[in-house]
């Protein structure tokens, strides 16, 4: 007798084909049997039915950008992200990743994740972080990448000097270590310190050992605006170099003037995929970024450990500097207007939570690169903001092209306090249905069986995961059921905090995670392993 029994529901296997009325059965944590109703030798009897006529069942979700390294460990239920039907959540995304990790790096990041949060990092290596996870009990799966800001951190602190040969030999000892640990490749943010500082053959040298080990890269570019070809020719020679896969992080044109550039991005990309390249994209369905307000200052600022950084902050003659330098690097009169204020630290500056800078600025009776820096240093430079920096359309051709896959860049929140404080950005609560609700039903940008493609089989293609993302007997049962009549993403980014409608049941290792729209408390999730996810 098998466990579950789904009877009638529209199957989406997450193929992209058209999907059928069918019957599935879980038995454990597999997919036991799937075929149309009426199907010759269908199952018949289980431990409960399911009826789901009228409902969408699916493979579960793939969150191939997500942030959720240390909010797994202080929120395990994952709620933001298991309400919206993700049931694997990749991580050590943007160069940022919770391990390997030593040094002076790893004790700056113990001090703040204590004092901010009261959560204690026992890890320093991949496997005794994925263990951790393990141990603490999650309620999604979670897929590792290596992160090369963290990395070079380790080995080289915050210097913005180039790498040596014996720095390059340590950072190689721990990709390489890493991938051996079951990390599915090494992701860089190039636009945040101290990977900015890296040149191409240092990343060149750490992508061919991810490519020894069949892993990829993931890239948050050096530019997404004003530099953006030149960005995208850079990493793809570089991956093309490194003879490994390459996954452009958040595909975007940043800043009005940019805008007009799509065309030509898409034909860099494009041109690298006929050559036989393999490239690929994620996007969220947003206009606006959310990033650190520390990221807007120029990267010479960032040279050094955090105490430096805030020495340059506090100096009159320094801030002088930065503060021509941001005048010049943002020129236009209203930017500061469209930089929203998301989250701090201290209670003291609470009230410019959902303020822009320009706000804050007012407020203060300054200027806004005065207001920006003060803030910073209040905040020891914790300080999250969204950026409104897009464009409508542009975001939704991205979203349209075959290549690019659903990714939130968000992390695993919850709706209650510290994570769910602040005004977030509305990707971490709504990404999937949006995409699925408002895109794919409402808009007609692409169908629910591309939708569903584009948040299943791609990513786990993408990442060599050959046990998950299709709904075939054998596989891992990651399920969503949904009702494709009332799934819709019900935040805005004044009120960013609202889980989804129309998500049924989640089902993650062939248990019910959430039920009517509510989290059950179980916690099913596995950390996936790239040796192990076949």
């Amino acid at each position: 007798m098998f466990d579950f029994l789904f009877r009638k529901a529209l199957v989406y296997d997450g193929s992209g084909a058209d999907p059928y009325i069918g019957d599935l059965a879980v038995e454990g944590d597999i997919i036991a049997e799937v075929a149309p109703v009426g199907a010759p030798g269908g199952a018949q009897n289980a431990r409960r039915v399911i009826d789901a006529e009228g409902l969408a069942l699916s493979p579960g979700f793939v969150d191939i950008h997500g942030h959720s390294d240390y909010y797994l460990l202080m929120n395990p239920t994952a709620q933001a992200k298991v309400r919206q039907g993700v049931t694997t959540d990749v991580g050590g995304n943007c160069g940022y990743a919770a391990a390997p990790i030593g040094g002076v790096e790893l004790e700056e990041r113990r001090s703040y994740y204590r004092e901010q949060f009261g959560l204690e990092i026992p890890f320093s290596r991949l496997d005794e972080y994925l263990c951790h996870v393990e141990n603490t009990g999650v309620s999604v799966n979670y897929a590792p990448l290596i992160g090369h800001n963290t990395v070079r951190a380790t080995v080289m602190g915050g210097s913005g000097r180039p790498a040596g040969p014996d720095d390059l030999d340590r950072m190689d000892r721990l990709v390489d270590e890493g991938m051996r640990e079951g990390a599915f490749g090494l992701s860089t943010g190039l636009v945040y310190a101290p990977a900015c500082f890296a040149d191409r053959s240092e990343l060149t040298a750490l992508c061919r050992t991810s490519s020894r080990h069949g892993g990829l890269l993931a890239t948050h570019m050096r530019s997404e605006g004003a530099e953006l070809l030149e960005a995208i020719e850079e990493v793809i020679e570089i991956a093309r170099d490194a003879a490994l896969p390459l996954q452009i992080s958040h595909l975007k044109t940043a800043g009005e003037k940019n805008w007009d550039k799509l065309d030509a991005a898409f034909g860099l990309i494009e041109e690298a995929r006929s050559s036989g390249q393999d490239v690929t994209c994620d996007r969220y369905p947003y206009i606006a970024s959310n990033t650190h307000l520390s990221a807007l200052l120029p990267d010479w600022v960032h040279n050094g450990q955090l105490e430096e950084k805030l020495a340059r902050l506090r100096d009159p003659e320094i801030r002088a500097r930065i503060r021509t330098e941001l005048t010049e690097t943002y020129p236009a009169r209203d930017y500061w207007d469209r930089v929203l204020i998301s989250r701090v630290h201290t209670e003291n500056n609470r009230f410019s939570e959902g303020i822009t800078v320009a706000g804050l600025a007012e407020k203060r009776g300054i200027d806004s690169p005065e207001a920006m820096m003060d803030l910073l240093a209040e905040e020891r430079l914790s300080v999250e903001i969204l950026i409104f920096m897009m464009n409508e359309e542009n975001m939704r051709r991205v979203m349209k092209k075959p290549y690019v896959m659903v990714g939130s860049d968000a992390a695993a929140l919850t709706h209650e306090p510290p994570l769910g404080s602040g005004r977030p950005h509305p990707r971490n609560f709504g990404t999937f249905p949006a995409v699925l609700g408002n895109l794919a039903r409402d808009e007609g940008l692409i169908s629910f069986s591309e939708a569903i493609r584009k948040m299943t089989s791609a990513p786990c293609d993408r990442l060599g995961i050959t046990n998950r993302g299709r709904l075939a007997a054998g596989m891992k049962a990651d399920l969503v059921l949904f009702d494709p009549e009332r799934i819709l993403d019900t935040t805005t980014y004044e009120k960013p905090v609202s889980y989804p409608a129309g998500i049924r049941m989640v089902f993650v290792n062939g248990k019910v995670v959430v039920e009517d729209g509510e989290h059950t408390g179980a916690r099913p999730g596995r950390a996936l392993r790239k040796w192990d996810s076949k």
